[in-house]
Parts: structure tokens; sequence; C-alpha cells
């Protein structure tokens, strides 16, 4: 898609020559005079997970940075679907950004077939903010210990095992749905609008388990309030020792979930470098990172051209997963 803009443009510039100073211009005094007020940022999913908390502290720190007011708008639905779309088509101006994420931009465009925005062409992404594990979470007082006692559960109960996300096409779904198959159990996935419904639901008992990224368990689980029973990183977390890896349980299955930051298709490119250079520098100063570290996660480092790169490869690599496991925006 970027090569299809260049081509428009070029004949206007080759065949004007003296348009181009003009034409500059307006982009100047925009990167220049932005930000022209508070910055929205959406969040498309409910308060309290992952992409809720990354993206309040990205706003507290870039509202410090840019000397002015950032406005957290959490928009669920449609697993980060809703939100998205709402960026996607507001005025590429600078003031209006995104919380983009694995759910919206990598899985949830194989699932929602008729979502009005494409990944990559439909917006300017800006920079990778953190990476984490997902961590599978019980209430404390749950006969479930493993993932054993998973799979025993899920064959022992009519339906399946209910076994919680913060939604259709999340990657804590997709998890689901590649345990389930690798294990052959049958299972009943309860979808909610966030981490944080969710996890509430895993806390007050009323489903067994949930799917949940690191950064929005941290909490719960050193509080007490949940109890991990698998992590999906390759190794054991440095900051949960005790939570076992899948791979610890005869498990082979690795899982790794991102949230970024992206605007509408079309934003100054100076802006999306002042943007990407700030975020950077926030998610790797050292106060920063060890806070992401508490919460499970990794500070990313990529440029805006990286990140457009990463998430197209995103898409590639889920669709044959969504296609082969028969995902639908029901559940």
């Amino acid at each position: 898609m970027p090569n299809k803009i260049l081509l428009t443009r070029r004949p206007l510039l080759l065949g004007a020559a003296a348009l181009a100073a003009p034409l500059a211009a307006p982009a100047t005094v925009r990167a220049q005079s932005w930000p022209a007020g508070p910055i929205r940022l959406v969040v498309p999913f409910a308060p309290g997970g992952t992409t809720d908390l990354v993206g309040r502290l990205l706003a507290d720190q870039l509202s410090q940075r840019l000397n002015t007011p950032f406005i957290v708008e959490n928009r669920a639905g449609g697993t980060a679907t809703v939100g998205s779309q709402m960026v996607a088509d507001a005025a590429p101006d600078g003031q209006t950004l995104l919380m983009s994420n694995i759910a919206s931009h990598g899985i949830g465009p194989s699932i929602y077939r008729n979502l009005r925005y494409d990944p990559v062409a439909s917006f300017s992404h800006i920079a990778m903010v953190i990476t984490n594990p997902s961590a599978w979470v019980v209430n404390p007082n749950s006969e479930i210990r493993n993932l054993e006692d998973i799979v025993r559960l899920a064959r022992e109960t009519p339906g399946g095992l209910n076994m919680a996300s913060s939604g259709v096409g999340s990657s804590n779904h997709l998890l689901i749905v590649q345990f389930a198959r690798m294990m052959n159990i049958p299972y009943t996935h309860v979808p909610f609008r966030g981490a944080g419904p969710a996890r509430q639901a895993v806390i007050q008992g009323t489903v067994p388990m949930m799917s949940d990224s690191l950064p929005s368990s941290a909490t719960d689980l050193r509080g007490g309030q949940t109890r991990g029973i698998a992590m999906s990183s390759a190794e054991r977390h440095s900051q949960f020792p005790d939570i076992p890896t899948f791979r610890d349980q005869g498990v082979d299955l690795i899982s790794t979930t991102w949230f970024s930051l992206s605007g509408p298709a079309g934003m100054d490119p100076a802006i999306v470098e002042r943007l990407n250079t700030e975020t950077r520098a926030i998610v790797n100063a050292p106060e920063m990172a060890a806070r992401f570290a508490d919460l499970g996660g990794d500070p990313g480092t990529m440029t805006p051209q990286e990140l457009s790169e990463f998430i197209a490869a995103e898409v590639a690599t889920f669709r044959p997963l969504v296609e082969a496991a028969g995902i639908t925006p029901e559940g």
C-alpha cells in the first residue's frame, strides 16, 4: 500500500515542480504547531486489562514530555475492532491515537471479515510499546492446580470446561484454542469485553479460569486474588518463578502478546517520528522499564517502518490459525 501512495503523488510532484514548496509547507506547519490541544488516546478494551494499563502509563508519560493533556477513552467492542475503527476514521492530525494490539491488528482482521479498516494500510503505526507472555489464572480456592487438571475437568464437564478471555480474537482466546486442539479436549470459550471484567469473574468464582496477558494479572497474582497455573513464556518468568510454563508441564506451547501505538493513516511523518522517539525513550527509561518488568513485560524498540512490517507479518501468521480453528465473531 505505501508504494501505491507514492505512485499517486509522483506525477504531481514531477509534473508541477513549482507546487512542491507550497505542498510541503502545510506539513511543516502541522508538525511545528502540534500538538494543538489535548490528545485523545483510544483504548479499544474495557478498563482493567493490559491494553488499558499500558495505555494509561504511556499517556501519563507522553503528557509530561509533550506538555499537553492526554485523554484516555475506553471504547470496547468487537475484540478491539470498534475502537480501532474509530481511530482509522479520525483526522490524521496527530490528535487521536490508538493503543493497537495483537487482537485488533494481528488476529481480529482474520475473524471479522467485514472490517472497514486494513490493519496496515488504514493506520500510521508509530511504536511498539510492550510485549509479554500470557498467564493462565484461577481462583485461589480452585481445585485446578495445573494443566493436567484443566484437561481432566474439560473431559469430565458436559460441554467442556468454561475458559474465559478478554474477548473473541484476543491472543489469549487463540491460546485457549491452540491448547484445546493440542490436548484434544472440549471447552466453552467465555469472552468478556476486556481482561478486567474477566478477571473479576475468576475472582468471584463465576468462571473457573482465564487466559490473561501477564501485566493485567500481575497485581492479582502478587496479592493472592488469583493463582497462576501456567505461563506461556519459553522459560519461567523472573517475576513469577513459581508459575510453571506450558513446556514445564509437557505442552510445547509459547505465546507472546504485544501492544503498540498507532494513529490514522496519513499522519505527518514528522509527528509520527516525534511520537516514536518519545515513546521509545519512555518505555526504555530505567524507571519505566523496571515498571514493565514488574508487570512481566518487555519494552519495545521498533521504528515505525519496522512496526508496520511486523504487523503485516502477524496478520499473515495468524490467518491460517484462525481459519483452521474455525473462530467466528461469536467465539
